[in-house]
């Protein structure tokens, strides 16, 4: 009598990296539709996890809280930032390798639109959802002024942390312009072509003439369009 041949152990989803990021976004999907059917506050996590296929146990291990998971690439898009800063070519100006890295965020929307749409309207009516999005958009902000600033000092820029900061908050700005435009028309129109409008406006504000160093601080309204505070930034710097 011969031994039956044994049977591979079967592989969780989440064992792998490409497992916990499939099982991540199978989660971020079923809650933001339990959240447009039902309501966020009569979604229970428990509730998402049975969408999802898995346990409440299995939940905690990816989100600490159900607005959690609605940005649930989050930590994936800032790992691939940072991994794209690593690779940058040093002679390259830093402001457009910030703006390229800031695309891969209009990557992650473009790329589960139906997601992005949801939770668009989500955020536009849930106050904890909007606190979320408004603390993801800062950290991406942050992650992109720590790059700025570490190019300025290697140019021995006496005002590099002024510098990084302004000019990642106007990248973060242009960013949000044209994500919300976008999600505002249903996801319609060319995303990446808008985005390259709006960054070079942003890359041509920030070099200075002449390759010269300059550091611009502007105080504007919020209400105050991207063209023109890109564009009053730009005057300054050329002056």
């Amino acid at each position: 009598m011969t031994d039956s041949p044994r049977r591979a152990p079967a592989t969780r989803v989440g064992a792998t990296p490409a497992g916990r990021r499939q099982l991540r976004r199978a989660l971020a999907s079923a809650a933001v539709d339990l959240f447009a059917a039902n309501g966020y506050e009569a979604t229970t996590v428990d509730d998402i996890a049975a969408a999802a296929g898995v346990g409440r146990r299995t939940f905690f291990r990816y989100f600490d809280a159900k607005d959690d998971v609605l940005f649930a690439n989050h930590d994936e898009i800032v790992a691939e930032m940072e991994e794209a800063f690593a690779a940058a070519d040093p002679g390259r100006d830093p402001v457009e390798v910030a703006c390229a890295a800031v695309g891969l965020v209009l990557d992650s929307y473009a790329t589960d639109l139906d997601v992005s749409l949801k939770r668009f309207a989500l955020t536009r009516t849930v106050p904890s959802l909007r606190d979320k999005e408004v603390a993801t958009v800062d950290r991406y902000q942050r992650v992109l002024a720590r790059y700025l600033q570490a190019r300025y000092e290697e140019q021995g820029d006496g005002t590099a942390s002024l510098r990084a900061a302004v000019a990642a908050a106007a990248i973060a700005a242009a960013n949000n312009h044209v994500l919300r435009r976008w999600l505002r028309t249903g996801g319609t129109g060319d995303i990446k072509a808008t985005a390259a409008e709006a960054f070079a406006l942003v890359v041509d504000a920030f070099r200075a003439p002449g390759g010269d160093e300059a550091t611009v601080v502007a105080v504007l309204t919020t209400a105050t369009p991207l063209r023109e505070v890109v564009a009053r930034v730009g005057e300054v710097l050329r002056s």
